[in-house]
């Protein structure tokens, strides 16, 4: 089926659902699901995040000072690690990368047409370090074309693949490759990101964001069995998993997220693995902030729109579970918006009589629930993730009213990109743009 078969369809009934909820059910469910579908959601994270540590993690002995974990037969490991424009983070990145405790590593930098000095830093720093190889590509052709020239280029199965601006810990890699050496369904292993652009509260309150929700999410989606999205930023593969799903997708705006869904459909499976630390660069602008996460709602409804037509298939069942919380997350914006919308006609009109006896305003009551769900989620998040990060609950302090903030961004972003996938026909590769990287690198 074509994309725009299904694209316009989609958006209308994303536009109306609403509407005809409130028409079927009446206007107080919605309202009601519009208040309490974040704190079920949470819930579940929350759960789900316990859940996770206690068939995992609490079995994990874990300490950066340790003995790296040892990977049975020894396996050659390639790290790929695509490049823009990354001549002043890129010493770093490679640094980190090349030493790994692990030792049986090979690194790959590919050179992706960058107008700065990359290619110069990537050269020099090959030529006293064997270990690492450096591609050239004459022109921008996007991160993914840049991730399948170095998996094409890597001699091993096990591919580690990293952002130019990233550093993985010590023991990084290991940790990522060891479930795919202990199972051999698991095709993919996404890391735990960690923040280190910190000089404003914008910067600051990622820090909690990804302890205290993005990590409770991925463990919950692991709890169920798929990922929705692997972590661009610091993941491994299993190569001959690649192969088989077809590799990135070079026209698509977030090619973790297409390549996390084209594995789980080929059958393969994904893990979290929250010991594989990498030190990441973050927007501390809101202009920032706003311009990375439209871009990855765009991606998450461009892959919604993509593999939609394929779920009916009953053999794709077990990707059900991801599809029904992104389609449900994006009607409740859809329900908030058409909410927002009621309650300001409401305020500067008449109010019609359908609407005299309904309240827009949340109760004491739902307001305490949210007060309670957002500590506890904060505190859970904390107590299970501050062992991979010493000294971060002062920065965690600042998050305890993020959850809202998170949900938000989330409504904002929603409404902005699914018109703007649904109405978009065009398929161009996607090319790289230099992100905001923060004010300091922390």
């Amino acid at each position: 089926m074509k994309r725009s078969a299904i694209a316009i369809p989609l958006l209308l009934l994303m536009v109306a659902g609403p509407l005809i909820a409130a028409w079927l059910l009446g206007l107080k469910l919605v309202l009601n699901f519009v208040l309490y579908y974040p704190l079920l959601m949470s819930g579940i994270w929350v759960a789900g995040g316990i859940l996770f540590w206690w068939r995992w993690e609490r079995h994990w002995e874990w300490n950066p000072n340790q003995a790296p974990p040892k990977l049975p037969g020894n396996p050659l490991i390639s790290i790929i690690v695509p490049c823009y424009n990354e001549g002043e983070n890129v010493r770093d990145t490679l640094g980190a990368a090349l030493t790994q405790r692990y030792r049986n590593i090979e690194v790959i930098a590919i050179n992706d047409g960058s107008r700065d000095n990359t290619a110069e830093v990537l050269n020099e720093m090959a030529s006293f370090n064997p270990r690492l190889r450096v591609i050239h590509l004459a022109h921008n052709q996007g991160k993914a074309i840049g991730l399948q020239m170095g998996a094409l280029a890597a001699r091993s199965e096990y591919l580690v693949c990293i952002d130019g601006d990233a550093m993985l810990s010590a023991d990084s890699a290991a940790y990522m490759v060891a479930p795919m050496l202990t199972n051999p369904q698991v095709g993919a292993v996404t890391g735990n990101p960690r923040i280190r652009t910190r000089s404003t509260l914008i910067g600051r309150i990622q820090v909690g964001e990804f302890s205290s929700i993005i990590g409770l999410i991925k463990r919950t989606q692991r709890i169920y069995g798929r990922i929705f999205t692997v972590s661009g930023v610091s993941v491994a593969f299993r190569k001959s998993a690649l192969h088989q799903a077809g590799y990135w997708s070079e026209n698509m705006i977030t090619e973790d997220i297409d390549i996390s869904w084209k594995l789980q459909m080929a059958g393969w499976s994904s893990f979290y693995e929250p010991r594989a630390l990498c030190w990441i660069l973050m927007p501390e602008t809101i202009k920032g902030l706003w311009k990375q996460r439209l871009r990855w709602a765009q991606g998450g409804a461009e892959v919604f729109l993509k593999y939609l037509p394929k779920l009916a298939n009953w053999r794709y069942r077990h990707m059900w579970g991801l599809a029904g919380e992104f389609a449900m997350s994006a009607f409740w914006s859809f329900c908030l918006l058409y909410t927002l919308l009621l309650n300001l006609y409401v305020m500067v009109m008449p109010t019609p009589e359908f609407l005299a006896n309904v309240s827009f305003a949340p109760t004491a009551y739902a307001g305490v629930v949210l007060s309670v769900v957002c500590l506890l989620q904060m505190l859970i998040s904390l107590a299970i993730d501050s062992r991979y990060e010493k000294g971060h609950r002062g920065v965690q302090l600042w998050t305890v009213w993020y959850p809202a903030a998170f949900w938000l961004l989330g409504f904002f972003t929603t409404i902005v990109s699914y018109p703007k996938v649904m109405l978009n026909r065009s398929q161009k590769r996607a090319r790289w743009t230099s992100p905001d990287r923060g004010i300091s690198n922390g």
